[in-house]
């Protein structure tokens, strides 16, 4: 049977398309993926960096945020980030979904990660947003450039995207 060569990211199915037999699928970091599997790297290197990321993103996907979307949020969101070309360089978002945080009455919720050893901005980080699966693709891509640009988001955006977050003393 001949093999055909795919970015894993290449389909809007990425993490619900695992390589089937006989396919040869690249991920991102450029290492053939193991069959039955998107993205696990069929030659294993301990010592091998991993990709550097400006911005993390964790997207609640647990049971209740999960459903609030009735979409593959996180892949719909790679996708955009992806057409942006957002996806690598020094700019690079990530986006990792996450179990429950416990703040389902916010739901979807998104916490705001920037990597701030590197060149992320320390103003972003450790923000989170709340109602997430009702944002548009305009709205993210907003999102998306502003991170990209170091524009500090609770200076440009509504206070009603974020969540209040309380310190105890």
């Amino acid at each position: 049977m001949a093999s055909s060569l795919i970015n894993s990211h290449a389909s809007s199915q990425y993490g619900e398309n695992p390589v089937k037999k006989g396919e040869v699928r690249l991920n991102e970091m450029g290492s053939e993926v193991v069959e039955g599997y998107t993205c696990k790297p069929k030659d294993y290197d301990p010592n091998r960096a991993i990709m550097h990321y400006k911005t993390l993103l964790l997207l609640c996907d647990d049971e209740r945020c999960g459903k609030a979307g009735k979409d593959n949020r996180a892949a719909h969101l790679r996708e955009i980030i992806k057409d942006m070309g957002l996806n690598k360089g020094e700019n690079r978002i990530k986006i990792s979904r996450t179990g429950c945080y416990g703040a389902c009455r916010f739901r979807q919720v998104c916490q705001v990660t920037e990597n701030t050893q590197a060149n992320g901005n320390e103003k972003n980080n450790a923000i989170w947003l709340k109602h997430t699966h009702q944002f548009s693709d305009d709205q993210w891509k907003d999102i998306f450039t502003k991170l990209s640009e170091d524009t500090v988001l609770t200076e440009e955006l509504d206070s009603e995207v974020f969540i209040p977050m309380k310190v105890y003393e």
